[in-house]
């Protein structure tokens, strides 16, 4: 073991015993089911901005999309324009509105207990159903973060991919399985500052070894589709001309950000309004700095490795290669590229640890105590949520055991699926009164089955919808969802008295009357 890589070796022990450190910690503060799963509504400001999009960005935003961009272009910043674009409705629209609607709405802990309690669901069709897809989807989406955390491990130790993918889960899952929310959002929080710490750096000093007029010749050099100028260009795309359904595919990504249930919980959790005002400033420049840096890494590491050129599927680790050829090679410290290496390994984490704890909740606390044994003790609701988070770890494990899997693909997969079942109807439980129950059920399983069929049923030819039109799923299954609640709660009863006079209180900010 070389000199560099024992620096960068220690640089990871101490992050990852730091964050199994504040499992422990808090694990003593978890008195309650509401402790555990929304920590007790008590997050400040920063820590829920940068909890809540740590836990959104991923391996995406430091493997993914600087892979994507890397490879094709930087038309494919599409795709952060629109998670920008969501990212600002969602904390400027959603976020105060759903925190007062969750406590008017019974206090409820989790978004299917808001969906159930919102539209007055005494059968818990809305819970069940709304519990299931969120096991679903997270399976895929915890599985792309598990795998990005095994080609982290795989490309810097060269380890044996499998052996990288079970330390990665092993470690999240400890800090996960003992410290619950508030655990989560204070590792999210230290990984959020890390990212964004490693983005603001490792680009800045690659174009400083690089030299910036040797960029363009370095681009051209490396055999960059249609030129450099086509490569740099926004509507260019592997240096084919864009095409209007891939920039409004791109675009789409942001509709997905009102379904996300590992999102919309931060907002929950939020202790007050003025915490909650001062979190959206906060995250809305984290986000923005965030997404421009993350495309920049894949132009200047696309400059800054030639006349190393990375492809078959190794451009998803132009960060990696990046941070460890500046700090071992050019500038030569180690402990630096350990450092910033430890921030992918955030990235991962602040995301995989928020989707197990989720599915936990919709399995524990909605499935279990809300529909098969509703007299169930803490304790009960506890254990059962350690279990799934087990269970969920190991199916996500077993997904992410191909090597060959792509972070972005895993990723977009689950994005939409969340986005199409979810998002329609968290947007007009809070803003259309006339929105019913009946619309409710019909606008989450139209929008799943949308995206399920649109991505994975070959209806023509052998090929899916998705695969022949090149329209992103989310879109679709988005407006099928917008259609069925609109056109199902006009055609079935109207909410009755109760349900508006929620309505109402939250329209004036009264989300504590009549709380249950």
């Amino acid at each position: 073991m070389n000199h560099s890589i024992v620096w960068i070796v220690v640089a990871f022990v101490l992050y990852l015993l730091l964050m199994i450190l504040v499992g422990v910690l808090y694990s003593k503060k978890n008195n309650s089911t509401e402790d555990y799963f929304l920590g007790g509504r008590k997050l400040g400001g920063w820590v829920a901005a940068l909890s809540a999009q740590a836990s959104d960005m991923s391996g995406w935003l430091l493997m993914g999309l600087p892979g994507s961009v890397y490879a094709l272009g930087t038309g494919q910043a599409w795709i952060a324009i629109g998670l920008f674009i969501g990212t600002v409705l969602n904390w400027l629209f959603i976020s105060g509105r759903l925190r007062r609607y969750t406590i008017r709405a019974n206090n409820s802990l989790t978004l299917p207990t808001y969906f159930e309690n919102r539209f007055h669901d005494k059968k818990r069709v809305l819970l069940f159903i709304s519990s299931v897809t969120i096991v679903i989807f997270f399976l895929v989406y915890t599985a792309s973060a598990l795998a990005a955390g095994g080609k982290l491990f795989n490309s810097v130790f060269h380890v044996d991919y499998t052996i990288a993918l079970t330390i990665g889960a092993v470690v999240i899952l400890a800090y996960t399985f003992m410290g619950g929310f508030l655990a989560v959002c204070t590792t999210d929080f230290i990984q959020g500052t890390l990212m964004l710490v490693a983005l603001l750096v490792v680009p800045i000093a690659a174009l400083g070894v690089t030299g910036a007029g040797n960029v363009i010749s370095n681009l051209e050099g490396s055999g960059v589709a249609g030129g450099s100028a086509a490569y740099l260009s926004l509507f260019s795309n592997g240096g084919q001309p864009y095409r209007p359904v891939d920039i409004i595919s791109g675009l789409a990504w942001g509709l997905g950000y009102c379904g996300m249930p590992h999102i919309l919980v931060r907002f929950m959790a939020v202790k007050n309004e003025k915490e909650l005002n001062k979190s959206k400033s906060i995250a809305i420049i984290w986000v923005f700095l965030s997404l421009i840096l993350a495309c920049v890494i894949g132009v200047a590491g696309r400059a800054y490795l030639y006349p190393e050129v990375l492809s078959g599927g190794e451009e998803e680790k132009v960060f990696i290669n990046m941070i460890v050829r500046l700090f071992t090679e050019d500038v030569k410290m180690p402990i630096v590229a350990g450092i910033f290496l430890c921030g992918i390994l955030a990235a991962i984490m602040s995301t995989a640890d928020s989707q197990l704890l989720v599915s936990a909740s919709s399995v524990a606390e909605d499935i279990v105590k809300g529909i098969i044994k509703k007299d169930a003790s803490d304790r009960t609701v506890f254990k059962i949520s350690r279990i799934t988070v087990l269970v969920i770890a190991v199916i996500a494990y077993l997904i992410a055991l191909n090597p060959n899997s792509s972070i972005m693909g895993l990723v977009s997969n689950a994005w939409a699926g969340l986005g199409a079942a979810f998002g329609p109807t968290v947007l007009l439980s809070l803003y259309w009164k006339r929105t019913n129950f009946q619309g409710a059920v019909a606008g989450i399983v139209s929008g799943a089955l949308t995206v399920i069929v649109w991505d994975y049923i070959p209806l023509v030819q052998g090929e899916t919808l998705g695969s022949i039109t090149g329209l992103y799923s989310l879109a679709v299954g988005f407006a099928v969802s917008l259609l069925f609640i609109v056109s199902i709660s006009l055609v079935t009863p109207a909410p009755g008295e109760e349900m508006r006079e929620a309505f109402d209180d939250v329209n004036r900010k009264r989300p504590e009357r009549n709380r249950g």
